[in-house]
């Protein structure tokens, strides 16, 4: 679990993608299985119409620049379809399964959106409210003032608020230091004040910079609010409504609950041929807190994406603010960011909704098509190669990798920024 932001998925022709460097790879062929009445798996390969060959063939791709598995899931009308390849233990050798849990990080992001979003429909809180209005004097210093930052700017990047993760000690105390400080705890109050140590990138408002500094204050703000947690309230408001029974928020518990794999990074590593694997599995995620702390499954993000997406957890005046896009051309040229998830055009001109998480161990992407119909969600159990945006590609454009799949040798235009 890496503690810093940093530019992890680019993508090219608009597709969300790791940066990527070359590596040696256990390989294994992609498994993929059929349930309930999905058609994707057997019955299409077998009459030779398999509508996920490509999303099979960029799976196996990541296994073979370097990264020990990857799991993923695709729902859409005419089914659902999970697949793998690689393995989820480099010790035992089993192959990842469907029901593994895994930490999603910044994917975790829009969850505590939703939350904002519900209590603005309840009349309890308002976008445009000022931050220094619910945490008075805790934006604070060398430039920053909550009083001139508003709730929305929080949850689209636009508050100008330092990143926590940018800031070098810490850097280093969950990078290089992380094997000594994995089980350490951290305050929502001791991220901020960290933040509040430098001055801000822009004054409110000026500019786009993804900061995880903006959804601890969310997290904040919603325990303001509601008097109770903000992991409380996406429990009560989002998990048990949809049945994400895999979903937990784990405060500062290091374990994951079963069923799950090995996590394994490099600690932010400089790249090489042969890198130096950890197994990171166990840690203390409250340095991410409601920036990145959930913990789920491929299956549980497909319901959730297709449930938020879809419109089923948002009154239509929230939902419009929801996808109310603001562009991050500084960051990520052509993709536009709303309140916790990033509109992005695929290379075959479909569009989707989608987020990114990074944390040791552990790379994610969630998303759906714009009706919510069409949700798929992917995992990397490694942090130090791969190509997210390869898998998006093939599944929502039917597009198979070339050459090394473009996990290294393309040159990406855009870039989303991931919790690391």
């Amino acid at each position: 679990m890496n503690v810093r932001t940093r530019t992890v998925h680019r993508a090219l022709a608009g597709a969300l993608a790791a940066a990527a460097m070359a590596a040696a790879a256990l390989t294994a062929p992609a498994a993929a299985e059929a349930a309930g009445t999905t058609a994707a798996g057997g019955r299409e390969a077998a009459a030779g119409h398999d509508r996920h060959a490509a999303t099979r063939s960029a799976m196996e791709a990541q296994v073979a620049a370097g990264i020990p598995g990857v799991l993923g899931q695709a729902r859409d009308d005419h089914g659902t379809w999970r697949g793998s390849a690689g393995i989820a233990d480099r010790t035992t050798q089993r192959p990842r399964l469907s029901q593994d849990r895994f930490r999603i990080a910044s994917v975790s992001k829009v969850f505590t959106s939703v939350v904002l979003l519900q209590l603005e429909a309840e009349g309890r809180i308002g976008l445009d409210d000022r931050v220094g209005r619910w945490l008075p004097g805790v934006v604070r210093g060398n430039g920053h003032d909550g009083r001139g930052i508003t709730v929305r700017q929080l949850l689209n990047h636009t508050s100008g608020i330092y990143n926590y993760t940018d800031d070098p000690a810490f850097r280093k105390l969950l990078g290089p230091d992380f094997l000594e400080h994995r089980f350490d705890d951290h305050t929502p109050e001791e991220l901020v004040k960290t933040a509040m140590a430098h001055a801000p990138y822009f004054q409110p408002g000026k500019g786009w910079r993804y900061s995880n500094t903006n959804y601890v204050l969310a997290g904040m703000i919603v325990e303001k609010v509601t008097g109770r947690s903000y992991a409380t309230e996406i429990k009560r408001r989002i998990v048990r409504p949809l049945g994400l029974t895999a979903t937990t928020l784990p405060g500062t518990a290091p374990e994951l609950p079963g069923p799950h794999g090995r996590a394994y990074s490099t600690l932010l590593a400089e790249p090489s041929p042969d890198p130096k694997i950890y197994d990171v599995t166990e840690l203390n995620p409250s340095w991410g807190g409601a920036a990145g702390e959930i913990i789920s499954t491929a299956g549980d993000l497909n319901r959730f994406y297709g449930a938020l997406i879809g419109g089923k957890l948002l009154p239509e005046a929230q939902q419009r603010e929801l996808l109310t896009t603001v562009p991050a051309d500084d960051q990520m040229p052509g993709v536009g960011y709303g309140l916790g998830v990033a509109s992005v055009r695929l290379s075959c001109g479909t569009n989707i909704w989608m987020h990114t998480g990074g944390v040791h161990g552990s790379t994610t992407i969630a998303g759906a098509s714009t009706d919510g119909r069409h949700t798929a969600a992917f995992n990397f159990n490694g942090d130090w190669t791969g190509d997210l945006g390869a898998l998006v590609e093939a599944e929502y454009c039917g597009k198979a990798p070339s050459g090394r799949s473009g996990v290294a040798g393309q040159q990406r235009t855009t870039t989303l920024m991931a919790l690391r």
